[in-house]
């Protein structure tokens, strides 16, 4: 089945709280429409064997994430940047890198009820693809995520779905939200252009010194 084609790149951040299906949602778009999966779960997950998470650690992967990122627009892909934009500061760099890029920032807020996030995220099959990367989860570290959130402010351009809705509903919303922003139109789903992949984005920590000069990104 051909992939859908947007008339220009798209920059899609997801918002939301951990377990509320951002990850599946990011997958299920880029296997439908020619974008990019940028994962920051996997790209930590292949960069250090035994994840710390802290501040040193964040600013790594944030760093490789935008050059992704900002390679993957400037040659006119769109990206889903899937790591939750849980900051109003994070969203703005982003969007500053979409005007940069001549992409169309889009935020893409998934609303489900607390205890039920909380029950996904400690529920993870690690033999589901995306499950696989995912952080181990405990009540207080979901609650302090939770704490740092910082909801989209009406000025910010979103999406609002339901995270316990299908992947198609979701679709729907944001594939309207793409239309009125001009980046979809009725031929857009008869494109044969295939999806860029994503080959060698990062190298095996266990081959040695990590160099974050290498650019192993192949786009095809």
């Amino acid at each position: 089945m051909a992939k859908i084609a947007t008339t220009k790149p798209a920059l899609i951040m997801l918002y939301g709280y951990p377990g509320s299906g951002k990850t599946y949602f990011a997958r299920q778009f880029a296997e439908g429409v020619q974008a990019a999966h940028v994962q920051g779960d996997r790209i930590r997950a292949e960069l250090f064997e035994q994840p710390r998470y802290d501040k040193e650690e964040n600013n790594v992967v944030n760093q490789l994430m935008m050059y992704m990122t900002e390679s993957f627009l400037e040659a006119g892909l769109s990206v889903v940047y899937d790591i939750n934009s849980m900051r109003a500061r994070q969203r703005l760099e982003l969007r500053e890198l979409a005007r940069r890029c001549h992409a169309v920032p889009v935020v893409v807020w998934f609303q489900v009820d607390l205890e039920s996030s909380f029950a996904r995220s400690i529920k993870r099959d690690r033999r589901r693809a995306d499950d696989k990367y995912s952080p181990a989860m405990d009540r207080a570290t979901f609650d302090d995520l939770v704490g740092h959130m910082q909801n989209p402010k009406p000025n910010e351009d979103f999406v609002v779905v339901s995270g316990k809705h299908t992947f198609n509903t979701q679709f729907s919303a944001l594939a309207r939200r793409m239309r009125e922003l001009g980046m979809l139109g009725s031929g857009d789903a008869n494109s044969k252009a295939v999806k860029p992949g994503l080959v060698n984005l990062v190298p095996n920590p266990a081959s040695g010194r990590v160099d974050m000069t290498r650019r192993n990104i192949v786009i095809r």
